[in-house]
């Protein structure tokens, strides 16, 4: 199969270091709106890469469920791959990739446990079935079928009943601290715009480099 003809030409306004923001996170969130207003689907989808035991790159998508001053939030399960990826190393990459405004965001930073406030908050806001699920998935293990996970799936939701659902130990949130930030504008005849923040002691450092 060859897809070497494919082409796509890149017409957007660029990004200059002379107006962007100061702070990556307010300039992330700029672009964030701008996605949401195209009406990209799921644009809080975000590629998060780790390195396994084996030190294979291992990378996945997650949903982003909250940006601030601190970094970026994301839920899952404490016992899954990534979650033991990241107890051998903090150092994680996450890539936000906007194509239809040929725009992506690559971010470098260290990872860490959300507090128990912020996993008990945006647990009790997921749907229910959300919440049954994170009771009744192993995530990562293997199971027998399809009807074994459905099993655990209506055992969990008979056991809780009407009552509420309590967020479990081995589900919660992490943060990503960032330490660089990268904003890619897909531009004509390829000469695309790359702006790198960079964290240092006196704030973040904005360079512009070669595409």
């Amino acid at each position: 199969m060859d897809i070497s003809k494919l082409r796509k030409k890149y017409e957007e306004e660029g990004i200059d270091s002379a107006t962007a923001l100061g702070d990556p996170i307010e300039q992330f969130k700029i672009w964030y709106v701008q996605a949401k207003e195209a009406v990209i689907p799921e644009p809080d989808a975000a590629v998060i890469a780790s390195v396994n035991e084996e030190e294979y790159p291992s990378s996945r998508f997650v949903l982003v469920r909250k940006v601030d001053g601190d970094g970026f939030v994301f839920f899952t399960n404490y016992r899954s791959d990534k979650a033991t990826s990241f107890a051998l190393s903090p150092k994680v990459s996450l890539t936000f990739g906007w194509l239809p405004l040929h725009r992506q965001i690559r971010i470098h930073g260290l990872v860490e446990v959300a507090t128990e406030k912020e996993s008990d908050e945006y647990f009790s806001q997921r749907p229910r079935g959300h919440q049954i699920g994170a009771w009744a998935s192993p995530q990562g293990q293997v199971i027998q079928d399809r009807k074994t996970l459905e099993g655990r799936y209506k055992e969990i939701s008979e056991r809780f009943g009407d009552g509420p659902i309590p967020r479990p130990e081995h589900w919660g949130g992490y943060r990503i601290r960032p330490t660089m930030v990268e904003f890619w504008q897909g531009r004509p005849d390829r000469l695309h715009d790359r702006l790198r923040y960079t964290r240092g002691s006196d704030g973040w450092l904005i360079q512009r480099l070669a595409p």
